[in-house]
């Protein structure tokens, strides 16, 4: 089965901060617009672009930070939307990128066949493979996350970075009422394996790339989207974030108010995405590699989340993985 068109049902543009975007561009204000919510930003579907606008005082830089990555993509083999423009006006900063064909993955996913569901995971895995070999800086951060390895606050909780999981322990440390012990163990735990990534390349890395951040069309990638968090890491920082997405995807929906995709349904997904692009998988220690990722991720929650429950979820989960176990159990690849 294939993907269907989906017969575009956009109204002409009359959102006044649409029509003051499109002004900053110095795009003309037709066509059709379909406004579709986000969870930091507003955006518009058009006909033939996309316009965004960020919402979020915390993400304030994030477009251009995304804008410095998409140009490292040029000339690549790496499917993206090619940047139109962007820049910052009274209602906030914006990004206006061409509109790729398709629908996102999250979205073709469900009504999708067996073998269309596995030509769009090995579609993924080449596109993967050339975001992999773009040239990167060595130190390319999103500002937010830079400035929160500084000592500012923590806007969000990925993607992980090798070398400052031992600051996610300290900043856990401050918290009042900190598991001590817990927190030790963990120091432990992390010098032991920092030496697993000593050898490590930094690659280029989406950082947060699930079904709502892949667009597709009969069965192949048309672009990758969506990369304001972008770092320089090891490659096998994407397989943490894509297996986490496999084992948990409900909790990855594509706004607050829906659900992410049924993980039962993504139960392949690791085996066609090592077939597809079998270095991914072949790092030496990979499970320890991986448990490592984890280990950060769960830090950075129990360290800075707001919520009691949720950092109790985090404690409790950072307790499992010091005992040998993770989400990533019930996955096979």
């Amino acid at each position: 089965m294939r993907d269907q068109p989906t017969p575009f049902v956009g109204e002409p543009a009359t959102d006044p901060a649409l029509l003051r975007t499109l002004a900053a561009a110095g795009l003309p204000a037709t066509g059709r617009f379909l406004p579709k919510a986000g969870w930091v930003s507003r955006v518009w579907v058009g006909d033939e672009l996309v316009v965004r606008l960020n919402t979020n005082g915390a993400f304030r830089d994030a477009y251009r930070h995304e804008a410095a990555v998409v140009t490292l993509l040029e000339g690549s083999e790496v499917p993206h939307a090619r940047i139109l423009a962007h820049g910052e006006g009274p209602d906030g900063p914006w990004y206006v990128s061409e509109r790729l064909p398709g629908r996102t993955l999250y979205d073709a996913w469900p009504a999708a066949d067996a073998p269309t569901r596995q030509a769009m995971i090995e579609s993924l895995g080449a596109a993967l493979r050339a975001l992999h070999g773009v040239p990167v800086p060595a130190d390319l951060l999103p500002p937010w996350l830079a400035a929160a390895l500084a000592g500012k606050p923590w806007p969000a909780y990925h993607p992980p970075v090798v070398n400052a999981a031992l600051q996610q322990v300290e900043a856990a440390r401050r918290r009042p009422g900190h598991d001590s012990r817990l927190l030790a163990d963990v120091a432990d735990w992390i010098q032991e394996r920092l030496a697993l990534f000593a050898a490590d390349a930094p690659v280029l890395v989406h950082g947060d790339l699930h079904g709502s951040n892949v667009m597709v069309d009969q069965g192949r990638v048309t672009g990758l989207i969506d990369f304001a968090e972008a770092v320089a890491q090891p490659a096998d920082a994407e397989l943490d974030t894509i297996l986490r997405w496999c084992a948990s995807a409900r909790e990855y929906p594509p706004t607050p108010d829906e659900r992410g995709l049924d993980e039962t349904t993504l139960t392949e997904v690791p085996g066609w995405l090592h077939g597809a692009y079998p270095e991914l998988f072949e790092r030496e220690h990979l499970r320890e590699r991986l448990n490592f990722y984890d280990m950060h991720m769960e830090l950075a929650l129990y360290a800075h989340h707001p919520q009691a429950d949720i950092r109790e979820t985090a404690r409790n989960r950072i307790a499992h993985l010091l005992s040998g176990h993770n989400h990533l159990d019930g996955l096979v690849w």
